[in-house]
C-alpha cells in the first residue's frame, strides 16, 4: 500500500485550475513518486514523476519563469 504525503496545493489565477503536489512512497519497492494532481471543473489530470523528472520540469520552469515579465496576474486584471 502507498502512503500519500501532500506538499502543496494551490489554484492558477488565470484559468481557476487546481494543481496539487503529493509524495507518494510505496512500501514494497521503496521508491517515492511526485504525484502532480490538476483538476479542471470535473477533469484531472495525473502524473507520477520520479525525482529526476521532477527536477528537469522544475529547472525547465523555472528557467521560463525568470525570462516572463514580473508582473502578477492579479495586478494585470485591474
Amino acid at each position: 500500500m502507498a502512503q500519500i504525503s501532500g506538499l502543496a496545493k494551490f489554484k492558477v489565477p488565470l484559468g481557476g485550475q487546481e494543481i496539487e503536489l503529493q509524495q507518494i512512497d510505496h512500501a514494497e519497492g521503496g521508491m517515492s513518486l511526485l504525484r502532480i494532481r490538476i483538476r479542471e471543473g470535473k477533469r484531472f489530470t495525473i502524473f507520477d514523476i520520479d525525482p529526476a523528472t521532477a527536477e528537469q520540469w522544475a529547472h525547465a520552469m523555472q528557467d521560463w519563469a525568470a525570462t516572463q515579465d514580473t508582473i502578477m496576474p492579479d495586478a494585470v486584471s485591474k
